[in-house]
C-alpha cells in the first residue's frame, strides 16, 4: 500500500499546489490576453498612424513588428512573474542576457542582416524602382525587407542581395536623378576641318529628341586617332537604362546622318606598310597566256 499512498499524497498535493496557485494563473493568463489585445489593437493604430505620413511602407511594416514584439516580450515577463513569485524580474533579464549572447553567436549573419536592413529602411540609400549597382549586381530596386533586397536585372533575372553587404560595399544609385551624362565616341578624317566637323555633331546631337535641352551638349576633340580624330561627344539624357540605350541609339544615327549629309568623312581603318627591300612582282598564269596571245597577234 506504501506506494499506492506515495502517488496518492503526490497527486493530491500537486492538486492543492494547483489549487492553491489558480489566482496566479489566471492572472497570468489575463496578462497575457491583455498583452496580445495591446499588440493586437496598437499595432493597427501605429500602422494607420504611419501610414498617414511619408514613411515607405517596408519602415512602416518594420516598426510595427518592433512593437509588437516589445509588447509581447513585455507580456510575457509580467505573466511569467505573476504565475511564478520565485522568478524576479532580475533573474529573468539575466537569464534571458545569457541566452542572446548564445543566440546571437550563433545567428550572427542573421542579425547584422536585420540591422543593416533597418539602417537601410531608415536612411534610404536608395528607393523602390531605383536602378542600382553593387558589386556586379545592376538591377531594378523591387522590394527591401528586413533581411534582404530584391533587384530585377535587365535580363529578366531576380537577384537576392543580403542587405549587410548593401550596407558595407559602396551602392551606385543611377537613377538618383532623373538625367544621366553619356558619351559615345566619333571620328573624322584627318583631311577635315576640325571645327566645322565639331559644329556638324553639335548640331545633329541637339536635334535629338531624346537630348535634354535644359543640359549643354559637349563636344570636345580628344585624341589623334589611328585614321581619324576622335570626337568625345557628350550629352544628358534620361537616367533609366532604357533611355539611355535609345538616346545613344538615336545620337549615332542622327550624327552619322549629318556628317554624310556635310560630305565629311568617316574614315575606315588605314593601314599603311612599308617594306625595307623591292617587292619582286610575280605575274599570274592567268596575265602569263594574256602576253603570250598579245604576242602572236
Amino acid at each position: 500500500m506504501e506506494p499506492v499512498q506515495i502517488i496518492q499524497d503526490t497527486v493530491r498535493g500537486f492538486l492543492e499546489s494547483l489549487i492553491s496557485s489558480t489566482p496566479q494563473i489566471v492572472a497570468a493568463i489575463i496578462a497575457l490576453v491583455l498583452t496580445w489585445a495591446i499588440a493586437r489593437f496598437g499595432g493597427r493604430l501605429l500602422r494607420r498612424a504611419l501610414g498617414r505620413s511619408d514613411m515607405r511602407r517596408s519602415l512602416a511594416d518594420v516598426l510595427q513588428k518592433l512593437f509588437s514584439t516589445l509588447v509581447w516580450i513585455g507580456g510575457i515577463l509580467v505573466a511569467a512573474t505573476i504565475a511564478f513569485p520565485s522568478l524576479t524580474p532580475a533573474k529573468i533579464v539575466t537569464a534571458v542576457g545569457l541566452g542572446s549572447i548564445a543566440i546571437g553567436f550563433a545567428f550572427k549573419d542573421i542579425f547584422e542582416n536585420f540591422v543593416a536592413g533597418i539602417l537601410i529602411l531608415f536612411r534610404e540609400p536608395f528607393r523602390l524602382n531605383d536602378f542600382i549597382e553593387c558589386d556586379d549586381f545592376e538591377g531594378v530596386v523591387e522590394e527591401v525587407t528586413i533581411r534582404d533586397t530584391h533587384i530585377r536585372q535587365s535580363d529578366g533575372q531576380r537577384v537576392v542581395l543580403p542587405n549587410a553587404m548593401l550596407f558595407k560595399e559602396p551602392v551606385t544609385v543611377r537613377t538618383d536623378r532623373d538625367v544621366r551624362r553619356t558619351t559615345v565616341m566619333c571620328g573624322v578624317g584627318y583631311g577635315e576641318d576640325v571645327d566645322a566637323a565639331r559644329e556638324v555633331i553639335c548640331k545633329a546631337v541637339e536635334g535629338v529628341e531624346s537630348v535634354r535641352q535644359d543640359e549643354p551638349v559637349q563636344i570636345f576633340a580628344q585624341a589623334f586617332g589611328a585614321s581619324s580624330i576622335d570626337f568625345e561627344v557628350t550629352w544628358w539624357t534620361g537616367s533609366k537604362p532604357r533611355e539611355i540605350r535609345e538616346s545613344r541609339d538615336q545620337v549615332v544615327a542622327a550624327v552619322k546622318r549629318a556628317l554624310d549629309d556635310a560630305g565629311i568623312e568617316i574614315p575606315f581603318p588605314y593601314r599603311t606598310l612599308t617594306f625595307t627591300e623591292p617587292l619582286a612582282v610575280h605575274q599570274t598564269g592567268d596575265s602569263h597566256r594574256s602576253r603570250e596571245r598579245d604576242e602572236a597577234d
